[in-house]
């Protein structure tokens, strides 16, 4: 029984999530399909490529996972499909697939050259759903196009880090439903360059010299008076090993979040900056 994963910016209010479930079906009957989400801010590769990397590894071996964002075909924008850490991916060449291929490379790579056969201007319903029904049928990925062997990297996904390995310079890639900002800073990265080093984060105008594993790792639980710590902010490593600034208890409908209260938007830069542990402690605003 085929599993199809959507993940698209097409939102709830039209039919476009309608009309490729019903493609889907109309193909393959028996197939389970599951929204990863369709509230991807529209056109944000980033936001996707996050999004994708920390739900695929959930769904068992062999899923299909159809991704619909900035999926119009162009001469710069073709279409890919794709075997990697054998979970299959149909969708544009726009850099997507960069932050999971940054670790994983992938087994195949082909460009889809289904299109001569289909006139399309939605090709997510019309290209992409034939592609994974023929996958999910057993079809190899050298029938749906030509094998190659690169894809375009999003440069934006991907920390600096300066010549002398002092100072790491990401920057916000998502912000989730409680406002809390999500950096391109992984924990490996972190680990890998700060060698256990004294260290300083820089959102802003905030700084902070702690990165926590937990949310309530700022709780003292033995306080008579834990909500004083509501609305608290903190640096920590979330469930998906990304640098987060976030603050505790958050709530975007009611006291706000960090990307609200703090004023961290997309693309925001964040910096650690390392020292030696000679040299004198940053101190925290």
């Amino acid at each position: 029984m085929a599993l199809i994963t959507l993940t698209t910016d097409f939102g709830l209010k039209d039919h476009f999530v309608g009309a490729v479930k019903g493609a889907i079906y109309s193909e393959l009957p028996e197939a389970n399909i599951v929204d990863i989400t369709h509230e991807i801010t529209p056109f944000n590769i980033a936001e996707t490529a996050y999004i994708l990397k920390n739900a695929y590894k959930s769904f068992p071996k062999g899923t299909i996972h159809i991704v619909g964002v900035d999926s119009e075909l162009s001469s710069q924008n073709k279409h890919i499909a794709l075997l990697l850490d054998d979970h299959y991916f149909i969708c544009p060449d726009n850099g997507i697939i960069s932050m999971i291929a940054s670790e994983i490379n992938p087994s195949k790579i082909v460009e889809i050259n289904i299109h001569n056969h289909i006139e399309s201007s939605f090709p997510v319903l019309d290209v992409f759903v034939k592609v994974a029904s023929f996958i999910a049928r057993g079809g190899k990925l050298d029938v749906v196009g030509k094998e190659i062997s690169t894809f375009k990297k999003m440069v934006e996904i991907q920390p600096k880090v300066n010549q002398e390995k002092t100072i790491i310079v990401g920057g916000v890639i998502y912000i989730d439903n409680y406002g809390n900002v999500i950096s391109n800073i992984s924990k490996k990265m972190f680990v890998e360059i700060g060698k256990d080093r004294p260290f300083k984060v820089t959102a802003r105008r905030y700084t902070f010299d702690k990165i926590h594993n937990q949310y309530n790792e700022i709780v003292n639980f033995e306080s008579s008076d834990i909500r004083q710590f509501d609305g608290k902010k903190l640096a920590l490593f979330n469930s998906a090993n990304y640098l987060e600034i976030a603050i505790y208890r958050s709530n975007l409908k009611t006291v706000g979040g960090a990307s609200t209260l703090l004023g961290l938007d997309y693309r925001d830069r964040i910096t650690i900056e390392f020292t030696n542990p000679s040299t004198p402690d940053f101190t925290t605003i």
